[in-house]
């Protein structure tokens, strides 16, 4: 079965009780279970992981690219200064989607600035969670038959 992996990044864990004006009120396990049930109804496993730790998130940017399998990615503050994800996805030839739940360029301008961005597929951001559906359903869309990736 196809699978789609969810990796968060730092301070993360703390949505729905962190800057909730920026950030909104669900938590991360609110937008683990949507993205849950919308991988279910696509017949694809959702492997969904947070951490706040650099090396974390490129171990497991690595396995997801060697399974072939596609990133979604919030790499939290790590989009704005982290070299070593964007060689992870680089290296690993990961197939990844940024991220971000507020729209990072109406922000502070150090938020204006990505590492990932130019290693990744696309970028989609502003929608709150939404945006994680708008990534899942770019890798894998709903509304048209299921095909081998």
């Amino acid at each position: 079965m196809p699978a789609v992996h969810v990796l968060n990044g730092p301070n993360l864990n703390l949505l729905g009780a962190r800057e909730p004006q920026t950030y909104g009120t669900a938590t991360l396990a609110d937008i683990e279970a949507d993205l849950r049930a919308a991988c279910k109804m696509r017949g694809v496993d959702l492997v969904f992981r947070q951490s706040n730790n650099e090396g974390e998130l490129v171990t497991w940017i690595q396995e997801a690219g060697a399974q072939g399998a596609p990133v979604i990615l919030n790499a939290g503050a790590y989009t704005h200064t982290s070299i070593a994800l964007h060689d992870a996805i680089r290296g690993a030839k990961a197939r990844v989607i940024e991220v971000h739940l507020s729209n990072v360029h109406a922000r502070e301008a150090f938020r204006h600035h990505s590492t990932i961005s130019a290693v990744a597929e696309g970028v989609i951001l502003g929608f709150g969670p939404r945006s994680y559906a708008l990534a899942l359903e770019a890798f894998y869309p709903a509304n048209i038959e299921k095909k081998k990736r």
